[in-house]
């Protein structure tokens, strides 16, 4: 089986180092009133390199983070992404639903999308196996919660996933960090305090 498809290097690496490293060069700006996002030093520490980061965009990233592909809307959002000297890599997407309710609908829709992740990418990649977390709800503003998915492919490095979901009234975010390797690499306890900074900093930059 050839593996040329994104989802699976979106699998073994989080994300791809080299689009994070374009978007990082990106010049477009948020606009004013944008709610506020995630800086580096505030994402879970890495052991031996800084996190760098784009500015905050308009829109969705080029390479949407695995498991969340066609379930955030472009229209009302901004992101930024985030990389580091290694394979270590994350994003974080903020959208400004219409409603409050439109914004507990996209909440519920990404949870569900990451729940699945494991088994949908089963399905297009029967010869790897995949599995997820979770990791629990948070109370930040109005809920969050952090799970986790590992992939496997045969001769391929293993990825592992974090990401959290968080609302607080009609912005939603997600927040999603990558690297090769397993459960035990990731650094759970980091990455829920991570989650809950960037959904209390939606509305206080």
């Amino acid at each position: 089986m050839r593996m040329s498809s994104h989802r699976l290097r979106a699998a073994a690496l989080g994300a791809l180092t080299a689009a994070t490293l374009l978007a990082g060069s990106a010049t477009a700006t948020a606009a004013p009133g944008t709610p506020g996002h995630l800086v580096p030093k505030e994402l879970p520490p890495h052991p031996s390199s800084d996190w760098y980061a784009s500015d905050v965009t308009p829109g969705l990233p080029g390479h949407v983070p695995f498991c969340v592909e066609g379930t955030l809307p472009s229209a009302g959002a901004t992101h930024r992404t985030f990389w580091t000297e290694y394979d270590t890599s994350a994003s974080q997407v903020v959208v400004k639903a219409a409603t409050v309710d439109a914004a507990r609908k996209l909440a519920a829709a990404a949870e569900k999308q990451v729940r699945n992740c494991a088994a949908d990418w089963e399905r297009d990649f029967p010869e790897g196996t995949a599995s997820w977390r979770d990791y629990g709800t948070l109370p930040a503003e109005d809920g969050a919660h952090v799970y986790g998915v590992h992939t496997s492919y045969p001769d391929s490095e293993p990825g592992i996933h974090l990401y959290g979901v968080g609302r607080d009234g009609r912005t939603v975010t997600v927040v999603a960090w990558g690297e090769m390797g397993t459960y035990e690499h990731a650094p759970v306890d980091a990455f829920r305090r991570t989650t809950t900074t960037a959904v209390v900093k939606l509305y206080h930059p």
